[in-house]
């Protein structure tokens, strides 16, 4: 009877092991598992080794250091010097590249441009936005480049129509400012905007010391 009972325990324990982790997963869609070695920080603080990521998060890595991205059936490798806002069921990319493996369609969007794969095959694509051109490679199997339809600008001919399909194994590119528009996306560093304040108060300072009194003198004071 004592046996039996110690297998049934048993057999219940590893059932609870090998199930709960896909049901838990399941009911929080909205967090992911980060992976660094240092480099990376998350809402302007860093980061090191396993850190719970929610919906909203702003995650930025170091030149010369990369973060791992585990969230329900995808994984993301952040490379160096990026910018990415996790959003739960997709990735905000404002800079750099992710390498994207998904088993559940996990998008990325640049502004208005979304990247997502065609189905819920396992997809493995890449994504890089350095220079505002924005760049799409497919590894395995395809990935349509669609844009947001409240931004869409019209192309030459006309239509405004601007979805495509990169089939595994090829790469597109895209003007993300021909695209979007002129769009700022990238906060200022604080310390540049105090740099830029200083510069421009001593401009300014210096034309009113070089320009006060310079107006031209042959202008007539009674016939302007």
């Amino acid at each position: 009877m004592g046996r039996g009972v110690s297998a049934l325990r048993n057999f219940l324990v590893w059932m609870m092991i090998v199930v709960c982790p896909p049901f838990l997963l399941a009911t929080d869609t909205g967090s992911a598992i980060l992976h660094s070695k240092g480099g990376v920080w998350v809402n302007g603080s860093e980061v090191v080794d396993a850190t719970s990521i929610f919906k909203g998060d702003v995650l930025e890595t170091k030149p010369g250091f990369v973060a791992n991205l585990d969230t329900e059936g995808s994984s993301v490798l952040i490379q160096p010097e990026s910018i990415v806002k996790f959003e739960g069921t997709f990735l905000s990319l404002e800079h750099g590249s992710v390498a994207v493996g998904t088993s559940t369609a996990l998008s990325v969007h640049v502004n208005c441009i979304r990247v997502e794969p065609i189905s819920n095959n396992r997809t493995q694509y890449e994504v890089t936005d350095l220079t505002g051109s924005l760049e799409v490679a497919a590894r395995k199997n395809d990935v349509n480049i669609k844009q947001a339809g409240k931004v869409r600008k019209a192309s030459a001919n006309g239509s405004s129509s601007q979805e495509a399909t990169v089939h595994e194994g090829e790469q597109a590119k895209r003007d993300e400012a021909a695209a979007c528009g002129a769009v700022g996306k990238l906060p200022l560093n604080p310390k540049l905007i105090e740099a830029g304040s200083a510069v421009g108060g001593g401009a300014l300072a210096l034309c009113l010391l070089l320009c006060k009194g310079s107006t031209n003198p042959n202008v007539s004071q009674d016939d302007p």
